[in-house]
């Protein structure tokens, strides 16, 4: 968790933008974003694309030889990979609803999970890679253990952001503890759950 999500351009989604002072238009809708794949990163002001795959600043070159596009909220603060981001570059990946499969019969059946505004917020860590032709913009996504009516789907989730946080969170000139309740264990609205076709679990498709 998280290996795919949406994002569409909902007008919750536009006001949770707006409500961060981005009163902007998002890219055409993508839907099935697999890592590796480019995605809106909002960070110091900006609303940027970057690769959903981390590679640290100081990586030999671009590869996957580690999964990098999540990151596990405990080990933020000790990651050589993530120490440094989490100090001072973070950000927020909007999307409008993400996948997660659960065990079904005759295999693992995809679910849509959203809330009820098609808006969320999730953390994000950020990083420039300088050791190419361009310098390479790149993210990871934030998560923690999943809160109890979540388990069923999976025992990660991502970290997503209430208002409030979303503010704290982007504000990197201000530490965030390893053990903040806003890596807590717990849904913080309410998420609504739609079994979908086996099918979207295909990136190509």
């Amino acid at each position: 968790m998280c290996g795919r999500f949406n994002i569409d351009s909902t007008p919750g989604l536009q006001t949770l933008l707006a409500s961060l002072g981005h009163d902007l238009e998002l890219p055409p809708p993508r839907f099935n974003v697999a890592p590796t794949e480019d995605v809106p990163l909002l960070a110091n002001g900006e609303l940027r694309e970057a690769r959903w795959w981390l590679t640290p600043h100081w990586a030999k070159a671009v590869d996957q030889k580690y999964s990098m596009f999540n990151a596990r909220c405990e080990g933020l603060a000790k990651s050589p990979a993530f120490r440094r981001p989490f100090e001072s570059q973070r950000g927020v990946v909007p999307m409008s609803s993400f996948l997660e499969w659960a065990r079904a019969d005759g295999g693992k059946v995809p679910w849509l999970v959203s809330n009820e505004d098609h808006a969320l917020a999730v953390a994000a860590l950020w990083d420039v890679w300088e050791g190419g032709d361009e310098p390479l913009l790149s993210c990871t996504l934030v998560t923690t253990d999943a809160a109890v009516p979540f388990r069923p789907w999976h025992a990660r989730m991502p970290v997503l952001l209430a208002a409030g946080e979303r503010e704290r969170w982007l504000d990197n000139g201000q530490r965030i503890a390893a053990d903040d309740p806003l890596f807590a264990a717990r849904l913080k609205e309410p998420l609504l759950l739609t079994p979908l076709d086996r099918a979207v679990g295909n990136a190509r498709r």
